[in-house]
């Protein structure tokens, strides 16, 4: 089997994410900040540590602005939901998932308004065209790093800058980046950073997070829900303080100590590293499809521009056979269709059907690299 679904979720996972979430079962197990007895304690040890890590590798100067949640969706909807109010303006690109898309366009039938800045036909987005549209009420840019359906990234850096400069939010969905490119909220100038904790992170599902910058007044931010914080419990009002006023409820204590093994591993190898080895396989694999000329890829060619994300189609198949056929005849793992992108897939010229996409990992070798251009061209050959 050859798994290139890993903007999905990366798979498999560090032998030691395992191991940390079997150990956390086997000899912790407790509620973090609702005792004070030792197991309590040392659960409450691990999620700090996990914060920590996360500083480390977000260049995050107070680890308390990094917030637990469930996923990156999660945390796009507490930053859109908890910050912006009637008649506020928001910035997005034409290369929006739908966890940015979706929440969005629920805002703008309470009155935000929302400008969806277009994309050239490979993903890329020139800066200045966000520039352009920043209006007087204008509250907020939002921004995905790095496209899901074609591994474009967009110029983060660049607009953090406008951003700033205008006074503005400046809001990173970084659901295909943490872990596999360099981000510095401090340098890119990102007010608030939503990421993943099951892709580049290599942590298990139900993990993700929020870092809130130092710009934003957390007390001005709505929670999406309140409750048990394990802190001031002698009031019935929400805490104000980070991280407890955006963490409601019993965290996912095992799933954070596996986030925490899966950081600790990227850490290790250390991110350029990363992604060094992860673009030397998406060099050859985009120098080989383009090889097989009964095929169209999508998104740009330079590797300095994408992530190792890459979306094609045959001409003579729709993508949902050709990854029906890749699957049933050479074990290869992949996804067709929008991959909850349409807007994307919009920018590039492929909806309704949608691409074939594979999806590179820490975990993929050049040996499967090879297969994978032999099952393509034997496909694309046929007709």
């Amino acid at each position: 089997m050859i798994y290139f679904d890993n903007p999905a979720t990366s798979w498999p996972k560090p032998p030691q994410v395992k191991e940390a979430m079997n150990k956390f079962m086997e000899e912790v197990g407790a509620n973090p900040g609702r005792s004070g007895h030792s197991l309590s304690v040392e659960a409450a040890r691990i999620i700090y540590e996990a914060r920590e890590a996360l500083s480390v590798l977000f260049h995050v100067k107070d680890s308390s602005r990094v917030v637990f949640t469930l996923n990156a969706t999660e945390s796009i909807n507490l930053a859109l939901k908890g910050l912006l109010k009637y008649k506020d303006h928001v910035l997005t690109s034409g290369m929006e998932h739908n966890s940015v898309m979706r929440p969005l366009r629920d805002l703008e039938t309470k009155g935000i308004e929302v400008t969806v800045v277009p994309c050239f036909e490979d993903g890329t987005l020139d800066p200045r065209e966000m520039e352009k549209r920043i209006q007087s009420n204008t509250k907020m840019i939002v921004l995905n790093h790095a496209s899901n359906v074609t591994g474009t990234l967009l110029p983060i850096r660049e607009v953090g800058k406008i951003a700033r400069e205008y006074d503005l939010l400046f809001l990173v969905d970084a659901a295909q980046t943490a872990g596999a490119y360099s981000i510095d909220v401090e340098r890119d100038k990102i007010d608030l950073l939503a990421f993943t904790g099951h892709k580049s992170l290599y942590g298990p599902q139900g993990t993700g997070g929020l870092v809130i910058g130092e710009r934003i007044n957390e007390r001005e931010m709505t929670p999406l829900k309140q409750g048990g914080t394990g802190s001031r419990s002698e009031f019935e009002e929400q805490p104000d303080f980070l991280p407890d006023r955006f963490e409601s409820g019993t965290p996912n204590g095992v799933g954070i100590a596996g986030l925490l093994a899966g950081v600790q591993f990227v850490l290790g190898k250390g991110v350029e590293i990363v992604r060094q080895n992860e673009m030397a396989l998406t060099q050859k694999l985009i120098e080989g499809l383009k090889e097989i000329h009964q095929l169209k890829l999508y998104g740009p060619e330079n590797l300095n521009d994408r992530v190792a994300t890459l979306s094609f189609n045959f001409s003579h198949l729709s993508p949902s056979e050709g990854a029906f056929r890749l699957e049933k005849e050479f074990g290869i793992l992949c996804r067709p269709g929008l991959h909850c992108a349409p807007a994307a897939h919009h920018t590039i010229g492929t909806f309704p059907e949608g691409t074939i996409r594979f999806g590179l990992g820490a975990f993929n070798t050049e040996e499967e690299i090879e297969a994978a251009l032999q099952a393509v061209s034997l496909i694309a050959q046929e007709r």
